[in-house]
């Protein structure tokens, strides 16, 4: 059984989503994170959105899109939007790289309203300029007040005013961030014309009415940010959020897509069952005491 507080959720029907980046195969850690979507969204009466965020076109491939949703149907994890057949059939509004007419139009509500402005900083000039031993660059607002022709210079960055943002994190309890100190102007589209993750899930949220967002403990810094941009783009009230325990390799360190650490597919033609790859993300998860098999069907039943 879980040892979750319980969760104050929006009335049912509410919307989350599972939303992996097709830069490498899933491993156990997504499990561990479709684990808390599926189950907390069965438990309470919430929809889950499949969305394949590959707005990184550089990273991003095909044959991984495929793969990951090949896992999701052995794993027996259907959304309630978004589904693998659809996204299979071709251009989607659950895909990242379908959808960049509407982040050009969110970015262009931003520039009437004098939020955002063209941008010429590398990030090497950025890391040269923050201090030293800083955990997060930080940008400074160069670029605001230079009047950079915007034909010439396709990176945006939005104005964060320096505001304090506070939420309670349905699992972690309550948070308080400045993002303007932490990273500062919100890059939005970077030199290469590819849309930011900060800023394309922001617009997808807000989109597709995503009303909690369920994700792992290493993106709880970019929360209060997301916060900010949302209220920038017109919501009234951010969604909620839970950031669950990430599943860590024995020295400490987050398993990665990289490394191919505990891959699905591996599993797979290890002959592991789908109910096994379940169980052990859950347990590994702190969602069950040992490794027992666990049905799609049974998610639920971890937060009851």
């Amino acid at each position: 059984m879980c040892a979750c507080p319980s969760f104050s959720l929006p009335p049912a029907p509410w919307t989350t989503r599972f939303a992996p980046a097709p830069t490498g195969l899933l491993h156990l850690g997504h499990a561990a994170n479709a684990v808390f979507v599926w189950g907390i969204a069965r438990a309470f009466g919430g929809r889950v959105v499949l969305r394949v965020e590959d707005h990184d076109r550089i990273r991003c491939r095909p044959e991984h899109e495929r793969a990951l949703l090949d896992d999701l149907d052995w794993l027996g994890l259907a959304p309630d939007l978004g589904a693998t057949a659809e996204l299979r059939a071709g251009p989607s509004p659950y895909r990242q790289s379908d959808r960049t007419a509407l982040y050009a139009a969110a970015l262009a509500r931003l520039e009437a309203s004098g939020l955002a402005y063209p941008c010429a900083c590398s990030r090497r000039a950025i890391r040269d300029g923050s201090p030293q031993g800083a955990t997060e660059l930080r940008y400074p607002g160069t670029c605001r007040a230079r009047g950079l022709d915007p034909a010439a210079h396709p990176m945006r960055r939005v104005r964060l005013d320096p505001l304090a943002i506070a939420f309670d994190d349905l699992l972690l309890g309550s948070q308080r961030q400045l993002p303007a100190e932490e990273c500062g102007d919100l890059l939005a589209r970077d030199r290469d014309g590819n849309w930011t993750y900060q800023f394309a899930v922001v617009v997808d949220d807000l989109e597709q009415g995503i009303d909690v967002v369920i994700r792992g403990a290493d993106l709880l810094p970019s929360t209060g940010r997301q916060i900010q941009l949302a209220a920038l783009l017109g919501r009234s009230a951010p969604p909620r959020f839970l950031h669950h325990p990430l599943l860590l390799r024995p020295d400490g360190t987050k398993l990665s897509k990289a490394n191919r650490d505990t891959g699905l597919a591996d599993l797979r033609a290890a002959g592991w069952e789908r109910e096994r790859v379940l169980g052990e993300a859950a347990c590994l998860a702190g969602l069950q005491r040992e490794p027992a098999p666990l049905a799609p069907e049974g998610l639920a039943g971890l937060f009851l």
